[in-house]
């Protein structure tokens, strides 16, 4: 069990030693665990593991290569034909290739044309194509596309952990909005308990009539079921949260003495990385835009390739001949191996039928990715009106509250000299009740629009 899994343990168990301790978790620390733990996160970084290797094999065709041919026939004690060919070839970034070779043949019913030396033949030559393949060609385009693609690969990876981290984010705002609305009940709860052993009390001394006893019960009752139905929602969002806490693929279920971070609204914008953001900046370096960016430059290479191939196919092998190896000195160039191959279809309809398709997939990622940007700074700008307007509705509401508070406060002062009734005093609270859970909420929805801002900016903690 590693150390990792020990910590968190502690953090989010209760503990034989202290009980029941109230332990606090950080939202920052929660992200924390979320981002290095989490499967989808994981399987989000196997398109980068994945990406590495399909680089490492576009880079393999421009390996070194070695080849041995070897073919005998004997029959009736007759050697027929003993052939041997063993070929070293080196690729180049460019349609040129190097290659060095080894041939010997002997027996009877050789072809004229592979008769040579007793101790065979060497050749050092080179390969070009003059025409098709010479600037760009399968294997260069190859290359360059798992470069592309990997740089896509490290966008669209940022994008997926942006998704599971702004869903990790949104639950954390939930958990939050659930344990406050069970604070409020909690509150008042007691407030009522209170109220109701008092005017129980006065009851009993003849003070007040039965019916103060039975609306103050009532009002205790209801207090009560609230709460209850508090609990059960703030036990339903614990639960959504351990969806998102794994350690070592292992998931951790919260204990009770988990709170979460009541203070979390002074910092949301540092652990968000919102404090100093310039969305003009961030815009122009999106990750889906980039994505975009990255895939139209690959089309583009497979378009130059589709260009190229409307050139005739144009090969010309040249080769020295030696009997002595590793002698450059005796290689005479009268003594020779040279080819030349032709190839142009005569109507080009297979290229360019391939080169209109090529040409129509960049127009689609072009006239995507121009929506993507005109999405992007709506959504944008829709979330930036939300914050601001959420923040002065929270304002308000806290005038609105800190109003009825005093108006509870006086009315409780009024009833205590018989100049009120508890029927005022429960419509007070209420009131009260009303706009402290509908703080809670703007709260929730502000934290909610900033978590949005996040997921919109494709930001990457």
């Amino acid at each position: 069990m590693s150390r990792n899994f020990i910590a968190i343990l502690f953090l989010l168990q209760a503990s034989t030693i202290f009980g029941q301790e109230v332990r606090i978790l950080s939202f920052t620390e929660y992200l924390g665990y979320v981002k290095k733990y989490h499967p989808i996160v994981k399987q989000a970084n196997l398109l980068l593991s994945e990406s590495e290797a399909n680089l490492l094999k576009a880079r393999g065709l421009f390996d070194p290569k070695f080849a041995l041919n070897y073919n005998n026939k004997e029959y009736d004690d007759i050697e027929y034909f003993n052939k041997l060919n063993a070929i070293f070839k080196i690729p180049t970034w460019y349609g040129i290739e190097f290659k060095g070779s080894f041939e010997q043949t002997s027996g009877v019913y050789l072809n004229p044309e592979a008769n040579l030396p007793d101790n065979g033949l060497y050749n050092i030559g080179v390969s070009v194509s003059l025409a098709r393949g010479l600037l760009i060609n399968e294997r260069m385009a190859t290359l360059r596309q798992a470069k592309l693609f990997q740089k896509q690969a490290a966008a669209t990876n940022q994008l997926l952990v942006n998704e599971i981290l702004y869903k990790a984010t949104i639950t954390y705002f939930k958990w939050l909005r659930a344990y406050r609305e069970k604070e409020i009940y909690e509150r008042f709860l007691t407030n009522a308990e209170q109220r109701f052993q008092v005017v129980k009390n006065s009851h009993t001394l003849g003070e007040l009539p039965a019916i103060d006893t039975t609306e103050a019960r009532i009002a205790y009752h209801n207090r009560k079921l609230s709460l209850e139905k508090a609990n059960l929602n703030y036990i339903k969002t614990t639960l959504e949260l351990s969806n998102f806490l794994w350690i070592d693929d292992v998931p951790v279920e919260l204990q009770s003495n988990v709170l979460p971070d009541t203070l979390l609204s002074n910092y949301i914008d540092k652990a968000l990385r919102l404090d100093s953001l310039v969305v003009e900046a961030l815009l122009s370096s999106h990750p889906k835009l980039q994505a975009l960016d990255f895939k139209k430059g690959s089309l583009e290479v497979e378009q130059r390739l589709q260009k190229n191939n409307l050139l005739p196919q144009i090969n010309l092998q040249y080769n020295f001949l030696n009997e002595i190896p590793l002698s450059i000195s005796s290689y005479n160039t009268s003594n020779y191996k040279f080819g030349l191959t032709v190839n142009l279809p005569l109507f080009l309809r297979k290229e360019r039928a391939s080169l209109k398709l090529v040409s129509y997939k960049i127009s689609s990622v072009e006239f995507e990715k121009k929506a993507t940007e005109l999405d992007l700074i709506n959504k944008l700008d829709a979330i930036q009106q939300e914050i601001s307007s959420y923040e002065k509705q929270i304002a308000i509401t806290s005038r609105i509250i800190t109003d009825y508070t005093t108006l509870l406060i006086g009315e409780e002062r009024k009833f205590e000299i018989g100049e009120s009734s508890l029927f005022l005093i429960n419509s007070r609270e209420s009131k009260l009740i009303e706009n402290n859970l509908k703080a809670v909420e703007l709260e929730y929805l502000l934290l909610k629009s900033k978590g949005k801002l996040f997921n919109v900016l494709g930001l990457n903690l």
